[in-house]
């Protein structure tokens, strides 16, 4: 059995702060606040200091996330990371690589889940209507089709009206 790896010092704080941020940032957490995340992991600190670390903290987790890292992504990011000025270090680092590990996949179903819509019709009306007013007197009869198409997401309904001019070769008129 192989010995696991010490934790470097000070990295159970950080990684609850990653986990905070994914708490508020994409698992819908709203009660997860900057003042309780401080109180609870960095007591010491003063709100300043913390709350730059939140910043950059809340910054390479949004990149990492919304590039989708795989690991050597992520290290090559992450080695960048550590040599920029004022970025951050190889511990903070390797408690990053530890946190994306283990919480890649949940983090991506939630950002698929935040940006599709249910795929789901739930009402179409359709007509085919002649023209019977125009300024030009060719475009009188002239059939256009009307579609409505109602689609939803989470309860909220979407209305969506379609007008189309049929091509004269696919109907005579």
């Amino acid at each position: 059995m192989a010995a696991e790896q010490p934790q470097p010092a000070g990295s159970k704080p950080l990684s609850g702060l990653l986990s905070g941020i994914a708490q508020a940032a994409y698992y819908g957490h709203a009660g997860v606040t900057e003042e309780l995340l401080r109180g609870q992991l960095y007591p010491e600190a003063a709100p300043h200091e913390f709350r730059a670390l939140l910043a950059k903290m809340s910054g390479v987790l949004k990149s990492v996330a919304s590039a989708d890292m795989d690991l050597n992504q992520l290290e090559a990011f992450l080695t960048a990371q550590t040599k920029k000025q004022g970025g951050i270090t190889a511990d903070q680092a390797a408690v990053i690589a530890e946190f994306w590990k283990n919480h890649r996949t949940k983090i991506r179903e939630s950002l698929i889940n935040q940006s599709r819509w249910d795929n789901t019709l739930k009402n179409v009306n359709w007509r085919v209507d002649l023209k019977s007013q125009s300024r030009h007197i060719d475009q009188i009869n002239t059939p256009v089709a009307i579609v409505e198409m109602e689609l939803g997401k989470d309860g909220q309904k979407f209305i969506s009206e379609v007008h189309t001019e049929f091509n004269k070769f696919l109907l005579p008129t």
